[in-house]
């Protein structure tokens, strides 16, 4: 069946937001409901109708996001669910067929969403495009190796988060440039991360906050909250769940881990984090991290040409890539991709393939984060040519490695 498909108004808001509520098996606080809508944009939402249902939805911020060397425009796909009474026809598949087409439209070259569940959108192009670890450090296992980073002139400072908001989107804006898939944020955005109504702590606690800072400058931060328990005999156990950690410098968030791993009454702390945060270097003994690994970023290549030629490449590269894309047919074929670690382009061509795969290992490997050799040795691309693999994995790399860091 087809279903018409369309932006919903802000009349329709109740409806829309019903759907991703049956979608989530989530009852949101009013308050939560009221957030969320205030941060839709409501021209970049999707609606299929059976009827006057509404049977499913989707819908995108407009983000500017980090890539290797750069910032682009990119369309975050949100608010993706359909009616447990409409699945299995065809729905979701419309939606994001009609979406992608939208996106390419508006001239964004690139697509990116966290997936709710990781089978679901590889099938229109989506490549997994940076990994987080979540890390379970207890406080007993919290050393740091000699030599780590250190500066007498930092100090810990206690502070209120929402007192400290200007300071914190300093940070943060410091920041921004450095690590591919960090997006700018609104003001929605921050309030959403400030948040600190009671349903908003889930029975952690305030939300905290501790700066690093020296005598001109804050130079870092942490939001957390702590969950406190007790053991049997009365022993302090609560666990720290660390929200955010940005610094500008080692010191400074070498300071923090350790402000955090130190704090009273806290048996471990929880965290996720990118895959090279620096907490991995510094640990005496690695294996109390306790880590393990898990997708995040999801990246989809709206226009191949587009997408290539407007990132930086760590090597330079000159390979024949056939790609292909069923969903986006307007990037399936073969495409010339030059570049050095100055400028890059990205052309159609007629020329023989170096290499031959599918979109959704592009998109994987867009932030710098995929593993082309490791895709290439599973069967999941061609090579054509000797190599051409090797060449274009070492060019699309990059450090630090991905990672977004919050839910959109």
């Amino acid at each position: 069946m087809s279903y018409p498909i369309r932006p919903i108004s802000e009349d329709e808001w109740s409806s829309f937001s019903g759907v991703l509520a049956e979608g989530f098996n989530w009852t949101p606080h009013p308050i939560q409901s009221e957030r969320w809508k205030s941060n839709t944009e409501f021209d970049r939402t999707l609606a299929a109708l059976d009827g006057d249902v509404i049977a499913g939805v989707t819908g995108i911020h407009s983000f500017t996001m980090t890539v290797p060397g750069g910032q682009l425009p990119v369309a975050g796909v949100t608010a993706v669910s359909v009616l447990p009474s409409h699945r299995r026809r065809g729905i979701l598949s419309q939606l994001m067929r009609r979406q992608l087409a939208d996106v390419r439209e508006r001239g964004e070259a690139v697509a990116a969403l966290y997936a709710s569940e990781a089978v679901i959108y590889g099938r229109y192009g989506y490549g997994r495009a940076s990994d987080g670890l979540s890390l379970r450090i207890p406080k007993h296992g919290s050393a740091f190796v000699a030599g780590a980073p250190s500066d007498p002139a930092l100090r810990i400072t206690v502070a209120k988060p929402a007192e400290v908001r200007a300071t914190l989107e300093s940070v943060y804006e410091s920041i921004l440039a450095e690590r591919p898939g960090q997006y700018r944020r609104n003001e929605h955005f921050w309030t959403a991360v400030l948040a600190d109504e009671e349903f908003d702590q889930d029975g952690a606690g305030a939300l905290r906050c501790v700066l690093a800072e020296d005598s001109d400058r804050v130079r870092g931060y942490a939001l957390f909250r702590v969950k406190s328990l007790w053991g049997d005999n009365g022993q302090p156990d609560g666990e720290l769940l660390l929200r955010e950690l940005y610094a500008t410098d080692p010191a400074a968030h070498a300071l923090l881990w350790q402000s955090l791993l130190n704090r009273d009454l806290v048996g471990r702390v929880k965290a996720t984090r990118p895959v090279d945060d620096p907490i991995t270097q510094w640990l005496t003994d690695v294996r109390y991290l306790n880590a393990s690994w898990g997708d995040e970023l999801w990246v989809r290549l709206v226009s191949v040409d587009a997408a290539l030629s407007s990132r930086a490449y760590s090597a330079p590269v000159d390979v024949v890539l056939e790609v292909a894309d069923d969903v986006c047919p307007w990037n399936a074929g073969r495409w010339r991709l030059t570049a050095d670690t100055a400028s890059a382009s990205c052309k159609p061509t007629g020329e023989a393939p170096d290499v031959s795969l599918p979109v959704a290992v592009l998109g994987g490997a867009y932030l710098g984060g995929g593993s082309l050799d490791a895709q290439h040795a599973a069967g999941l691309l061609t090579e054509h040519s000797a190599g051409a693999v090797r060449a274009l994995a070492t060019a699309l790399s990059w450090s630090p490695a991905p990672w977004a860091g919050l839910v959109f």
